[in-house]
């Protein structure tokens, strides 16, 4: 059983508790909170903590469809310490009062979020890791910031990037993506090429400047179209990881575009390089 999957069950067994943490959902599924980020991402294309509050939220419209006589018994059911937290929650999640679900007796229109059937993943369309060993190295480029669910415009930022001129001072041909701070549902993404010099050093406008420090990494082979490179992330971390009694820890994760990958195509190839330490090891 994977990960995901336990984490889906544990979270349809206690979404109730308005207490759960992502720290409580790990523990239950023997990960680290940034692994099971990664890993749940990558699955469902969803953040997890936001993946329990709308499943929360789900349930109440239903019950709230369904007549409930009394919010604030379905507040509290949902989590919520009081009628007004539970409105402005529901109010954001469905654009509508709870008043106005019960009253028509109906989720019609609603935006629902229902408990994810994970699709069995099969074998991973990749080989074992290369572990290797890298120093720390600057990237150039473009940044911005995502969620899971908003993931899907990261190849918009590529399109600008190749709008602009490369930095005098970039090392070699390689394009990299980089994902920072992905352990909270939301992280940051800069897709760039290596530069050397100082971090003072001048860059094109709109540039960042990002220094990637020395990691131990496990750096797959992504062979099949860009398209699909979210099913072989996911591979990684509900099985070739875990297999290889390894886990993911923080630090930036990065794709590797070298000479074999065609920006016009999307195929070609890529590296995906993820910092690594024994299963054991703390993360």
């Amino acid at each position: 059983m994977s990960i995901v999957a336990k984490a889906l069950w544990y979270i349809e067994l206690h979404f109730a508790n308005p207490a759960l943490t992502l720290d409580d959902v790990a523990r239950a599924c023997g990960a680290s909170r940034f692994h099971l980020t990664r890993a749940f991402g990558a699955a469902t294309g969803r953040s997890l903590m936001r993946y329990l509050r709308a499943r929360r939220m789900t349930e109440a419209a239903h019950a709230l469809a369904a007549g409930a006589g009394d919010i604030l018994a379905v507040a509290l059911e949902a989590g919520y310490g009081s009628h007004e937290a539970f409105t402005r929650a529901f109010r954001e999640q469905f654009g509508v009062t709870p008043e106005s679900v019960r009253a028509r007796g109906s989720c019609a229109g609603l935006e629902l979020v229902e408990a994810i059937r994970l699709d069995p993943l099969g074998a991973p369309p990749l080989g074992p890791a290369r572990i290797v060993e890298r120093p720390g190295f600057r990237i150039a480029g473009l940044r911005a910031r995502y969620t899971y669910e908003t993931a899907a415009g990261i190849p918009a930022l590529w399109q600008r990037l190749m709008a602009h001129p490369a930095p005098h001072n970039r090392v070699g041909r390689d394009t990299y993506g980089v994902a920072l701070d992905a352990d909270s549902g939301a992280f940051g993404y800069v897709c760039g090429v290596e530069v050397e010099g100082a971090a003072g050093a001048r860059l094109p406008e709109g540039y960042t400047l990002l220094f990637v420090p020395a990691a131990r990494y496990a750096v797959f082979f992504h062979a099949a179209h860009i398209s699909a490179i979210r099913m072989t992330w996911r591979a990684i971390f509900e099985q070739v990881l875990p297999q290889a009694g390894l886990r993911a820890v923080r630090g930036p994760q990065l794709e590797r575009y070298d000479e074999r990958y065609d920006a016009a195509t999307g195929n070609g190839g890529v590296e995906l390089w993820v910092p690594v330490a024994p299963a054991e090891a703390d993360a």
